[in-house]
């Protein structure tokens, strides 16, 4: 018999099956598989998960180990490997937590009577849908493919663009019971050693069940210091060329399996305004994109609170200006209106994603009905109110950052909640805190989130700011 404190598999083959029994429950699981055979005139044993192996491999294979002859079987597992299995991803494994990981990951076992190590043949299959474009994550020009939940074929899109020895693919895994599979990807000669090795080091030390919600999951366990600061810490894309374009500047994307997207450290908070369609349009093109996007982030922080405060103060108005004056009475106070609308805003976005496709279009129409007009008629809002309200919902779409946005979207009610108390005051406050939240933050190695800022660095400014031509902005 095996137990927890012995490790290591027994050369019995009917020790190792009964331990097998004891701790894959295959009476009890419908899809934990195992066969009895025949190698060599040994009595064997295959362990496998239903669903997850190549049926026509293994039927190969099976044929294969069945037609060896007594006479032609060798002494040992090593022997066996090198000269009776034609099969490329073959590995031994004497120890159980090593044998069980690759079981349930899908890897078929062979146990055979009086070896003393598991021959361990990787013939999985995963479920997997086509690598299309994300939907989230469209550029006008480039590739159209993404990102998938299968870790494999992500390493695989990263690999097909950059063919360089120095690439690393480095698999590790988190998780007790989950024993989710992580990968890092980057270049060798080009990484923060120092940085990769506090990565290693803190994923190795995660001490939970199991990576529940994956690559959320991952981000809190290495970023485990103040959670307050609402300015995201990674970045995430579910573009290969986006990842492949950040693993040649010296980042380190990490991919988590069953997680559709890569993310990106460290990150400063030029490194979430970059986007794709910055680099696949002309040197003027993307700076000019690039710029907008900046200067629009700017408004939908600035637009309401700025309203808010000019219709406290009506004498700062010029007179060519007059016209953003309301024209109707305002029933409700004009901060509970700002705030009503983030909030009905945030309830549409979370009504359409759970409205099925059949119904979005009519749904839509009867919102803007209802939400646009009806509300105003009605005397709970002033057309003002919706119009500048409008404009922030649409322009957030602007950059594909999520977590951009509601940091943005925090910071401007924190602007209104203070601006309606305390005026021209908290106003300037609230800027302020913005500044602070920024300046003060820190990137995941450690750096200032505001570089090439803080510390500045002219040339690096000028990369951030403009899109340069390939030769201006290599090295």
């Amino acid at each position: 018999m095996q137990s927890d404190n012995n490790n290591i598999i027994s050369t019995s083959l009917q020790d190792n099956m009964r331990y097998l029994s004891e701790r894959l429950k295959p009476d009890t699981n419908f899809d934990v598989v195992y066969r009895v055979i025949e190698v060599g005139g040994r009595q064997a044993c295959i362990y496998f998960i239903d669903g997850f192996c190549k049926d026509e491999l293994m039927q190969k294979l099976l044929q294969y180990f069945i037609d060896i002859k007594p006479e032609e079987m060798p002494e040992n597992a090593h022997e066996m490997v090198k000269k009776s299995a034609p099969y490329v991803e073959i590995d031994l494994k004497d120890k159980w937590d090593d044998i069980f990981y690759n079981i349930l990951s899908g890897v078929f076992a062979l146990f055979i009577e009086g070896y003393d190590r598991c021959v361990l043949v990787d013939s999985r299959t995963y479920p997997a849908r086509g690598v299309s474009e994300p939907e989230k994550d469209k550029t006008l020009r480039g590739s159209k493919d993404g990102f998938v939940e299968t870790v494999v074929f992500n390493t695989a899109l990263i690999r097909r663009r950059i063919r360089s020895t120095e690439l690393r693919m480095e698999m590790m895994n988190a998780g007790k019971s989950s024993r989710t599979d992580i990968v890092l990807c980057y270049m060798d000669n080009r990484v923060d050693h120092e940085f990769l090795n506090k990565i290693k080091k803190r994923i190795s030390e995660i001490k939970v069940d199991a990576l529940t919600m994956n690559q959320e999951s991952l981000a809190e366990c290495l970023y485990q210091r103040s959670w307050f600061n609402p300015f995201p810490k990674f970045k995430y894309t579910e573009r290969p060329d986006t990842a492949a374009a950040q693993i040649l500047e010296g980042d380190v994307i990490i991919l988590v399996d069953n997680s559709p997207s890569a993310m990106i450290v460290p990150t400063s908070i030029f490194d979430i305004l970059e986007e794709a369609d910055d680099y696949y349009f002309p040197p003027v093109t993307g700076t000019y994109l690039r710029l907008s996007r900046l200067l629009i982030g700017i408004m939908t922080y600035l637009l309401t609170p700025t309203y808010l405060l000019l219709m406290q103060r009506p004498e700062w108005i010029p007179e060519s200006f007059q016209f953003i004056m309301l024209k109707e009475p305002c029933n409700i106070p004009l901060i509970m209106q700002f705030l009503l609308l983030e909030l009905a805003i945030d309830g549409l976005k979370l009504a359409a994603i759970n409205t099925p496709n059949m119904l979005s279009t009519p749904l839509s129409v009867m919102a803007a009905l209802v939400l646009g007009e009806f509300s105003v008629n009605s005397g709970w809002f002033n057309s003002e109110v919706m119009l500048y309200m409008a404009f922030v919902a649409i322009a957030n779409y602007t950059q594909q950052s999520y977590e951009l946005g509601y940091a943005l979207k925090f910071m401007r009610i924190i602007n209104l909640i203070l601006t309606a108390i305390f005026g021209v005051y908290g106003y300037v406050a609230a800027i302020l805190i913005l500044i602070f939240s920024i300046v003060f933050n820190k990137t995941l190695s450690g750096r200032s989130y505001v570089y090439p800022i803080f510390p500045f660095n002219l040339r690096q400014v000028a990369k951030r700011f403009l899109r340069l031509r390939l030769p201006e902005s290599k090295n």
